[in-house]
C-alpha cells in the first residue's frame, strides 16, 4: 500500500494574524469572495477587506446561510461567479469553512481558511461535510486539494464562547483512537484516495492526544476569560493542525460514524459536532472492547474539560430504543467509516455500545459529583 500525506499549503497562527492575510492572498488571486456568518464578518470582515485592498485584491462579502448544504453551496458558487472571484476566503466555524472549501472546489479556485471558532478540525482538510437543509448529515465531499492557506488569529478565537474550543477538543480527541483503529485494520483511507498512513500521521495523532491531555484544562480556563496563553495556543494548534493532519491522513472510524448516526435524532441538533464526536469516542471504545483504563482516560479528560460523556449531555435525556436503533443503523450505513474497524460491525453492536457508553458516562459523572459533595 502506498503512503500518502495530505496537508494545507501553509499554516500560520498567532495573535493578530488577521491583519496579515493580504500578504498570503496576493500569491493566490486578484478577486476574493469572503464567506462568513454575521458574527464572524462583524468581527473581522473589515480587517480582511482592508488587508486585501492593501494588496490590490478586490473583495466581495457574502453572508453564509448557516448550513453547509448543496443548495447553499450552489448559491455561493453563483455569487462567486457573478463577481469574478478567483479566490475564496472562508471565515467562521466548521460549517462556513466547509461551504467555502466546497465553493473553491467547484470553481477550481484558491481558498484561504480563517477559523474564528475552533470547534472542529475542518480548516486543514480536503473534505467538506454536506448536510441536509434540516442539519442532518448527508455525505462527504472529497475535494481536489487541501486549503492553500490556513490563517489562525488567536485573538479572534478567544472572543468566541469557550464551549467551541472545548468541542474542538472533542473532535481532536477522536483522531488518536480512530487512526489507531485504521492502522490496526490496515484499511485503505478514502480521505487520501485509498492511500495508507505515513509514520508522520501516526506521530501527529500521538502528539495531538498528548497535547490535549497536557494543556486541555488550562486552555479551557483561558478561553473562559478570553485571554491568549501558551496553553491556549497549544490547544488551538492541536484542534486545527494536529487533529486535521492526523484525522485526514490517519482515517476515520467509529466515532465519526456514530456522530453521523446521532445527527439523525432531532434532540442532538443543539449539540456541537465535536460534542457528539466526543461521545462517539466513548461508544467506539466500548464497541472495540477497549480496557477500563483506556475508557477511564477518555472519561477523565472529557469531564475535566467539559465534554459530554452521556446521551443526556448531547440532548437525549430519555431516548427511546427506536431512536438509538435508528442512530445505530445510520452509523453502519454503506460507506460509513465505522467499517474501517478490524472486525465486522452491525447495527446491533453499535446500539449496544451506545447504551453501554451512556451508562459508563452517567456513572462516572455521578461518582464525580459524589466526590465533590464529600469534599
Amino acid at each position: 500500500m502506498n503512503r500518502t500525506l495530505f496537508a494545507p499549503g501553509r499554516y500560520f497562527q498567532r495573535a493578530g494574524a488577521i491583519k496579515e492575510i493580504g500578504g498570503f492572498a496576493r500569491r493566490l488571486g486578484k478577486s476574493a469572495l469572503l464567506i462568513g456568518g454575521k458574527t464572524a464578518l462583524s468581527l473581522c470582515g473589515g480587517d480582511i477587506a482592508a488587508s486585501l485592498a492593501d494588496q490590490g485584491i478586490a473583495c466581495h462579502l457574502e453572508l453564509f446561510g448557516g448550513i453547509s448544504s448543496r443548495r447553499e453551496i450552489a448559491r455561493l458558487v453563483e455569487a462567486a461567479t457573478e463577481h469574478g472571484a478567483d479566490l475564496v476566503v472562508a471565515l467562521g466555524g466548521g460549517a462556513a469553512i466547509d461551504a467555502g472549501k466546497a465553493v473553491s472546489h467547484e470553481l477550481r479556485a484558491a481558498v484561504i481558511v480563517v477559523p474564528t471558532i475552533i470547534a472542529t478540525d475542518a480548516p486543514c482538510s480536503a473534505l467538506s461535510v454536506i448536510y441536509t437543509e434540516t442539519g442532518a448529515f448527508e455525505s462527504y465531499l472529497q475535494l481536489f486539494k487541501n486549503p492553500d492557506c490556513v490563517l489562525v488569529d488567536t485573538e479572534l478565537v478567544v472572543q468566541a464562547p469557550a464551549r467551541y474550543l472545548v468541542a474542538g477538543m472533542g473532535d481532536a480527541l477522536a483522531t488518536f483512537w480512530e487512526s489507531g483503529t485504521c492502522a490496526r485494520s490496515g484499511s485503505a483511507n478514502p480521505l487520501t484516495g485509498g492511500g495508507g498512513p505515513t509514520l508522520a500521521a501516526g506521530a501527529f495523532a500521538r502528539l495531538c492526544r498528548e497535547t490535549l491531555l497536557q494543556f486541555g484544562p488550562q486552555a479551557r480556563l483561558a478561553a473562559e476569560i478570553s485571554v491568549v496563553t501558551p496553553a491556549l495556543e497549544a490547544i488551538v494548534e492541536a484542534n486545527i493542525l494536529l487533529s486535521g493532519l492526523s484525522s485526514e491522513n490517519g482515517g476515520h472510524a467509529g466515532a465519526h460514524s456514530i456522530h453521523n448516526g446521532l445527527t439523525m435524532l432531532e434532540g442532538t441538533r443543539s449539540a456541537l459536532h465535536g460534542e457528539k464526536v466526543a461521545f462517539g469516542v466513548l461508544a467506539q471504545l466500548v464497541l472495540e472492547g477497549r480496557s477500563s483504563e483506556e475508557i477511564g482516560e477518555v472519561l477523565t479528560f472529557s469531564t475535566a474539560v467539559g465534554l459530554p460523556v452521556c446521551l443526556a449531555e448531547i440532548g437525549l435525556a430519555s431516548p427511546s430504543r427506536a431512536e438509538i436503533r435508528l442512530a445505530a443503523e445510520s452509523a453502519v450505513a454503506e460507506g460509513e467509516t465505522i467499517h474501517a474497524t478490524w472486525f465486522p460491525v452491525s447495527a446491533e453492536m453499535v446500539e449496544a455500545a451506545i447504551w453501554a457508553a451512556d451508562a459508563l458516562g452517567a456513572a462516572h459523572r455521578t461518582a464525580g459529583n459524589r466526590r465533590v459533595r464529600v469534599t
